[in-house]
């Protein structure tokens, strides 16, 4: 009985995307909603702006908190982390969830189910690539020309030269840049089409690129 409890659950993974230092304000105030724990990873804000490119500030770091929780959980984590945040202020960061169709390893969490959304078509799409350490800049300028508006690139690597770092259960090896990027159902076409087209990565070696949808969004304007 307890397991069919389980497979009827649904999960969904929770993206924080905000300032560097404010990471972990985010996943205490998703522990108290009750989400059980959650990953923070460092990256590069790539929006931009003249008068920080005028005084070397391009770099913006960021923080990325990764979560998974229980569907009816989500909600609730996002609007006590947005009351602590104010993701509604310009530069206070952005937070989206997207379903998970499967949860392996979770402590007392395990499931496996297909995501459904309800026949709902999400306005937005998350874009992920995995390049090479130095491509990730290179992926922006292509999706900007295509029509992105800005992204997030991550820096992913193991902790020794030999080591993987785990991202989304794959294996990142060392000197690897993961940029992420929510963009409108309308355009993601183009974008991904440009991706392809311009990085090749349909070849061998060139990189990963897969999308999810996107539901809840908090901080975007005009996306």
């Amino acid at each position: 009985m307890h397991k069919a409890e389980q497979k009827d659950k649904r999960y969904e993974l929770i993206c924080v995307i905000v300032n560097f230092g404010l990471g972990s304000k985010a996943l205490s105030q998703a522990r108290r909603s009750g989400v059980t724990g959650g990953t923070i990873m460092l990256g590069r804000g790539t929006v931009e702006n003249r008068w920080l490119r005028f005084l070397e500030l391009t770099d913006v770091r960021k923080e990325i908190v990764l979560m998974v929780s229980e569907e009816s959980v989500s909600r609730a984590a996002l609007d006590a982390i947005d009351h602590k945040l104010h993701f509604s202020k310009p530069n206070h960061g952005i937070a989206f969830t997207m379903p998970i169709g499967e949860v392996i390893g979770m402590a007392g969490h395990d499931a496996d189910f297909k995501s459904e959304d309800g026949g709902r078509e999400s306005v937005y799409k998350a874009i992920f690539v995995i390049v090479d350490k130095g491509r990730g800049e290179t992926v922006m300028d292509v999706a900007r020309e295509a029509g992105a508006r800005g992204g997030t690139i991550i820096n992913a690597r193991g902790s020794g030269i030999h080591e993987t770092a785990t991202f989304l259960n794959m294996e990142i090896e060392p000197e690897k840049e993961i940029v992420l990027m929510l963009i409108s159902t309308a355009s993601y076409g183009n974008i991904i089409s440009a991706l392809r087209d311009r990085m090749k990565i349909d070849e061998p070696g060139q990189g990963i690129l897969f999308v999810q949808d996107v539901k809840e969004t908090y901080g975007l304007v005009n996306g």
